[in-house]
């Protein structure tokens, strides 16, 4: 006579209405989200100002040096995020989300007190492991409080701080700098994340560690590495001059073959780092494609028009905060109509309406000059990227994970937000190898900064003394009768079109995203997601930084 198995155990029971236990949970998690998504926004107005701080002999540094503070925190993203799911069982949610913020909150203090370009890199990667765990675990703590029949409402709470990070972050980020010193835009974390770890400590549940699976060292050992050097070794072109030298070649081909090597060996673990057999999938291929793209065009270019407002046109960190943020309004405008589009009609007839908005925008900034309008141009140009943006993100997201089986989604998720990070770090820092090289074509840019600030720290005659050694700057002055107002015009039109040179790099490749985003489905098809269910809750979603 056999024995009939024991029945699978009943889902929990969830209430319909949001409780106030949930909210209270909800407010831990937006707290740590608004900690995470802030500061990778308020970091872009302050580069100009880390170039002038940490400026060598008066020359201040290249931007492919300075934006090593975002590529190192995007980089320390995209290595953490892969390990939260493992952390998590690991050592418990509670307690590993308190550390995160921990760590963020002593990154955050350490960046203020760098006294080189090179320990607030340093910083603000011990910074990203911290940030890179908040919005995964975040999003483990509200699925399991709420279930799954409820994310759908907590979505909409957790994506306030998505869309007005890329709005109030400038900003924030400006007016601390204009008021204070760019120490602040780290040292605010200090107060919110010591809020953060009391309110997580009374407010989150205790939960007990499950180790469910081993880490993938190997692949952490060849991913995490390979990045850093392949990139360091890209962003060591301006200062050497060229590819064919020592520092670019060698980090450059060691990070190369350990990435390759990476992606050989992922194929090989049960549990690896990064799910590569996913690609299978041809929606979940097609969107990873779409997205790396983008993401790099889109945040490597836009992170250079708060430059271009304070080198070129001479405006406060706080005046470039303001004249970003209509980027930020255009993408709150579209990311709730898309949202609702996606589920009525194939993602592959919306994606491309947004493409195209940023496509346009972005050749658009090729045309920038140093008298640009900021209402006649910029800001408009700004709005509508942001519009193109709400429309493309999510759906992208929702057409790689729609055809997923249950099991399949955590390591779709992370896939995908690895790609965003990856891609980011990959634009910030070729596009910052652009700009550096187009001000190096144009010398009389650079000679007229060490001139300038001579004459602002030393004095008039100290400037004079220096001419000698500026060659250009000395035969423009002699053809100007001596005109420094003039010297600054015409550096400032030839800034204008280093930007200019960089951003048609940008437009070309965005431009490439609609080749992919064709493939995209253009028919309706079935959510997969429920097909091997088997009664447990349904894997959340890791939310795009």
């Amino acid at each position: 006579m056999s024995v009939a198995p024991p029945a699978p155990a009943a889902p929990p029971e969830y209430p319909e209405k949001i409780d106030a236990a949930v909210l209270k949970i909800a407010g831990v998690v937006v707290l740590g989200a608004i900690m995470s998504i802030l500061d990778i926004t308020v970091v872009n107005v302050a580069l100009r100002t880390l170039q002038e701080d940490f400026a060598t002999d008066g020359v201040p540094l290249d931007y492919s040096t300075v934006a090593w503070t975002v590529t190192g925190y995007t980089l320390a993203l995209a290595t953490v995020i892969p390990l939260t799911g493992w952390a998590a069982d690991r050592f418990g949610t509670k307690r590993l989300y308190m550390l995160a913020v921990s760590l963020f909150t002593l990154g955050s203090v350490l960046c203020a007190t760098a006294g080189s370009i090179e320990t607030l890199v340093a910083y603000r990667v011990l910074q990203g492991l911290g940030g890179g765990m908040l919005m995964p675990l975040g999003m483990t703590i509200m699925t399991r409080a709420a279930g799954p029949k409820r994310m759908g409402r907590l979505m909409a709470v957790l994506g306030i701080p998505m869309l007005l990070g890329p709005i109030f972050g400038p900003i924030l980020g400006g007016w601390l700098i204009d008021h204070f010193s760019w120490h602040w835009i780290f040292l605010i974390n200090l107060p919110i994340g010591i809020l953060a770890l009391g309110y997580a400590f009374f407010a989150l549940p205790a939960d007990r560690p499950t180790p469910s699976e081993t880490l993938d060292w190997r692949g952490v050992l060849l991913m995490s590495p390979g990045l850093a050097l392949f990139l360091y070794g890209v962003s060591s072109i301006p200062g050497e001059g060229g590819i064919g030298h020592t520092k670019v070649l060698l980090p450059g081909l060691v990070g190369l073959v350990l990435i390759v090597a990476f992606v050989a060996y992922s194929f090989r673990p049960q549990h690896p780092l990064l799910d590569f057999r996913l690609f299978r999938n041809r929606n979940l291929t097609v969107a990873v494609i779409t997205m790396f793209i983008f993401a790099a065009s889109f945040f490597g270019g836009l992170l250079l028009i708060p430059q271009f407002l304070q080198q070129v046109q001479g405006e406060t960190p706080l005046a470039a905060g303001w004249l970003v943020a209509p980027q930020g309004l255009g993408a709150m405008v579209t990311m709730p109509i898309a949202g609702a589009l996606v589920d009525r009609f194939p993602v592959g007839r919306i994606v491309p309406f947004g493409l195209l908005l940023i496509t346009g925008g972005m050749y658009a900034l090729t045309q920038i000059e140093a008298d640009s309008s900021h209402w006649g141009f910029l800001i408009p140009v700004l709005f509508v990227m942001g519009l193109g943006m709400g429309a493309t993100m999510m759906p992208i997201m929702t057409s790689a994970l729609k055809t997923l089986t249950h099991h399949e989604v955590a390591r779709g998720t992370t896939l995908l937000n690895i790609t965003q990070q990856i891609a980011s770090s990959v634009g910030v820092a070729t596009f910052s190898v652009l700009l550096t090289n187009a001000f190096k074509d144009r010398p009389l840019v650079g000679q007229s900064a060490q001139f300038f600030e001579t004459a602002q720290t030393e004095g008039a005659d100290a400037a004079q003394a220096l001419l000698a050694k500026l060659p250009l700057v000395g035969q423009f002055l002699t053809e100007q009768g001596g005109n420094t107002e003039a010297l600054a015009a015409r550096v400032a039109e030839l800034s204008a079109q280093a930007y200019a040179h960089t951003f048609w790099f940008a437009a070309g490749l965005v431009t490439l995203t609609l080749v992919s985003a064709a493939f995209l489905p253009r028919q309706h098809e079935e959510s997969h997601l429920l097909d091997d269910e088997d009664g447990d809750e349904v894997a959340p979603p890791a939310m795009l930084h």
